[in-house]
């Protein structure tokens, strides 16, 4: 187990990922902030989000002090927006509660909307140094095929396992350096496909590499066929601009904006609920996109509207310019519909 970790650490220290803008960091607003953006999500592209969000609310208090509105926009695009409107939960909770100050422990700081146990060990190591052992995806991974862990690591026996051996072996010093490393041989040396296990620090100690069971370990995720959902959008256009809605505050795409839906409605009789009399109309071809639990499929349905009525200001819904409506803070999907539609500058 000493000799483990110790190989980490030394092959962090000359070989670890470097360059990243979070890396060195201790202020726990700006390790917080990065760990929630890097949860089920690539580095290259939380790095602008980082920084962008950063120069927009510097500290836990201007997030605090934000809308959810600022928040989602400014986030829109990295995708799983829950994480936003935790971010921005937790942010009011320690200003309100603790005056804007970090708890150190991993276990309070788990206590925070957002912030599971691995992501609360991961703050507690880098901002406070403290030893606590986490448990991403990249470590699972790294840790299930060095001790030869079988088994789904999503599985509750499985996860148990890995969370015992993962605390016996977080180091009494250097778990900062230990802690990265484990981070970065998941994601650039021990990979979920062509892992480089020649260039691996802990290869000497590999069970899946000694017994040449790389590619099962760990276990994948029980196949389930996903469930299908459908709907229309109306993307309803008068005069250069395009209706949304604001989605409800939780949920899918909660408090985001996004195109009238309707699950088996035509168009017109969708444009006469939110408002709108129906001058023309086409579809675009079909889009779907891909839930954790649930595929969407989506009809696009461009209407050109004759007139509105008041209802359609109401209800949490507004006109936006079409040149700008990608900027707000829309899902993925309306974004690119929003640009494929955008007049070109």
């Amino acid at each position: 187990m000493r000799d483990f970790a110790r190989s980490i650490v030394r092959w962090q220290r000359q070989r670890g990922r470097r360059g990243m803008p979070w890396q060195g960091v201790r202020d726990p607003y700006r390790v917080w902030l990065s760990e929630i953006m890097l949860q089920q999500t690539r580095v290259d592209a939380v790095t602008g989000y980082y920084l962008r969000f950063l120069a927009r609310f510097p500290d836990v208090g201007a997030l605090a002090q934000a809308s959810q509105h600022e928040v989602l926009q400014l986030w829109s695009g990295l995708g799983y927006y829950a994480r936003a409107r935790n971010l921005h939960a937790a942010a009011r909770e320690l200003v309100a509660a603790r005056a804007g100050r970090f708890p150190r422990s991993a276990e309070a700081l788990a206590a925070l909307p957002g912030v599971g146990r691995s992501t609360a060990a991961a703050i507690a190591v880098f901002a406070f140094g403290r030893r606590a052992a986490i448990l991403d995806g990249n470590v699972k991974r790294v840790l299930a095929r060095c001790f030869g862990v079988a088994g789904f690591p999503g599985e509750t026996a499985v996860a148990r396992q890995l969370w015992m051996l993962a605390e016996r072996l977080v180091p009494a010093r250097g778990v900062r350096a230990y802690t990265q490393g484990l981070m970065d041989l998941g994601a650039t040396v021990c990979r979920r496909v062509r892992p480089l296990c020649g260039a691996c620090p802990v290869a000497a100690h590999c069970v899946a590499l000694r017994e040449g069971r790389i590619a099962q370990l760990p276990a994948p995720r029980p196949r389930l066929a996903l469930p299908l959902r459908k709907a229309h959008w109306l993307i309803a256009l008068h005069a250069g601009r395009v209706l949304l809605e604001r989605r409800p505050p939780s949920g899918l795409w909660g408090g985001l904006w996004a195109f009238p839906e309707a699950h088996g409605r035509d168009a017109r009789a969708l444009g006469r609920a939110v408002g709108c009399e129906i001058a023309s109309l086409r579809r675009l071809p079909p889009l779907e996109h891909g839930f954790t639990h649930f595929r969407l499929r989506v009809q696009p349905l461009v209407c050109q509207v004759r007139r509105c009525t008041p209802r359609a200001e109401q209800g949490g819904r507004l006109w936006l310019d079409l040149a700008d409506a990608a900027g707000s803070a829309v899902p993925a999907p309306v974004r690119t519909l929003l640009l494929r539609l955008a007049p070109r500058r």
